[in-house]
């Protein structure tokens, strides 16, 4: 046990500042990013075993954070007063001006778990599809396919606007 905190720490004093600089672009607060980090590094130590070693350190603390964040913007008190202000930003542009960033949280929130990971590590991360599918254990067929199903929402919504 002690051994796993040493780790852990280690992983914190050289992760923490990525995973925070993720969490910050993702729910647009350093206060609620640095809240996540200690949310995803104090889960990371009550449940070592979710860190199962099929990644590096920094893939899996990426990914515990995507997730974390997603749930995070899902379960704002806010959220249907975001929702009523849907914006005009695409999420298949890929270049997303950082005023699309409020509009994209409010979209990321709306969607299914697996669309809305796929669409932030492609639009925010601007990954490939092969770098996706080792990110997230799918195979690149399965991320194409997330990807056309984001891009069927985005038709769904323009055409209720």
């Amino acid at each position: 046990m002690a051994e796993q905190r040493q780790e852990l720490e280690w992983a914190y004093k050289k992760y923490g500042a990525i995973v925070a600089r993720r969490a910050c672009r993702l729910l647009g607060s350093e206060e609620a990013a640095w809240e996540a980090v200690h949310h995803v590094f104090l889960s990371l130590l009550e449940r070592p075993a979710q860190f199962e070693g099929r990644s590096s350190m920094l893939t899996f603390l990426y990914e515990a954070t995507t997730h974390h964040c997603l749930n995070q913007l899902r379960n704002q008190k806010t959220r249907s007063r975001l929702l009523l202000g849907r914006g005009s930003a695409q999420l298949t542009d890929g270049r997303l001006l950082p005023d699309d960033l409020s509009v994209l949280r409010q979209r990321l929130a709306q969607l299914p778990d697996e669309l809305a990971q796929v669409a932030v590590y492609f639009h925010l991360d601007q990954m490939s599809y092969d770098e996706i599918a080792e990110v997230t254990g799918y195979c690149r067929r399965k991320v194409g396919q997330l990807l056309s199903l984001l891009r069927e929402h985005e038709q769904e919504d323009r055409n209720e606007s």
